[in-house]
């Protein structure tokens, strides 16, 4: 891992997330209501995923794109502040940075987003020079029938030109076709990560475990989120599993891509899948701590005092 330049290369989104909590109602046309909190956080699965590898003391780097505004000022400084090498960082100069509102309560939550550079995120703007420079690569933005043949590509080129590990994020199917085809990239991913509900729509499958082994017999190792019931993985004929942590949720945001970067940090370092698991729920469940997706995750210290914590339990 340390022979490269970087640890991990991150290509995908980045915004800035206005998390408003305690929402019950929104005002009636021509009123005003007011809020006690509006807190502004770097937000975008991808870039929550880096931060948190930064924090964990690996070495990230960043490929995407912001505007040239006071959010993208904002989102540079956080990621100097995070560890996240933004050398591939590119600010545009005619789109505005991505912003999402965030209304939460304590039931649920929604969201008023503005894509703004986001929108120009395409599997074919890797820079694949850089990308081989990292030990390992997170794939993540996959939209099933709309993108499917340029990520087959650009796999079986990650494994043919780069020697990196893959990691791969599969995401929400927005056209709801759950194409079965994605099997055909499986042979090229190293970590493949659904949460139960995306797992189920794919495999066909109701069962998580039996859905975890199906996809090990065709890539590294298969991970599955749970969310309250913890995780799941499989490799080759093994099955592993990690229970969740207990802790007191205050904003759920960005939780799955926080166990994402744990469960790498723990691939990286050559642990057990058990224990890459642990990694990640523990990731996952001191993220959602405290207003936005990686206010509350944790450094290597903190993970492995919580880790600890939680076996005593």
């Amino acid at each position: 891992m340390n022979q490269k330049k970087w640890d991990v290369y991150v290509y995908g989104d980045v915004n800035i997330d206005i998390v408003i909590p305690g929402v019950e109602k929104f005002p009636e046309p021509g009123q005003e209501e007011e809020v006690p909190v509006m807190e502004t956080f770097v937000g975008g699965g991808s870039a929550l995923f880096a931060l948190g590898i930064g924090k964990l003391g690996l070495r990230p780097v960043f490929q995407g794109e912001i505007g040239d505004d006071c959010y993208g000022e904002f989102i540079r400084r956080k990621f100097r502040e995070g560890n996240v090498d933004q050398s591939l960082l590119r600010t545009s100069s005619t789109e505005k940075t991505g912003i999402s509102l965030s209304f939460t309560n304590e039931h649920d939550r929604c969201f008023l987003s503005y894509r703004g550079t986001n929108a120009k995120i395409r599997i074919e703007e890797v820079d694949l020079a850089q990308a081989a420079q990292a030990s390992h690569i997170h794939v993540t933005g996959y939209a099933g029938e709309a993108n499917h043949d340029s990520y087959l590509k650009f796999l079986k080129k990650v494994k043919a030109d780069t020697g990196a590990s893959v990691s791969f994020d599969v995401g929400w199917d927005p056209t709801g076709v759950w194409k079965p085809e994605i099997y055909e990239l499986f042979p090229f991913i190293d970590i493949l990560f659904m949460n139960q509900t995306e797992a189920a729509h794919y495999s066909r499958m109701s069962s998580p475990q039996e859905t975890a082994a199906d996809f090990a017999r065709h890539c590294g190792t298969s991970v599955i989120k749970m969310g309250k019931m913890g995780s799941i993985a499989a490799r080759g004929s093994g099955q592993y599993r990690a229970a969740s942590c207990q802790v007191e949720a205050v904003d759920t945001t960005g939780a799955g891509d926080s166990f994402n970067a744990g469960f790498i940090y723990g691939f990286l370092k050559g642990k057990s899948v058990e224990e890459c698991l642990k990694c990640g729920n523990g990731c996952g469940a001191l993220s959602v701590t405290a207003l936005g997706g990686n206010t509350g995750f944790p450094d290597e210290r903190r993970l492995m005092e919580f880790i600890a914590a939680q076996d005593r339990l």
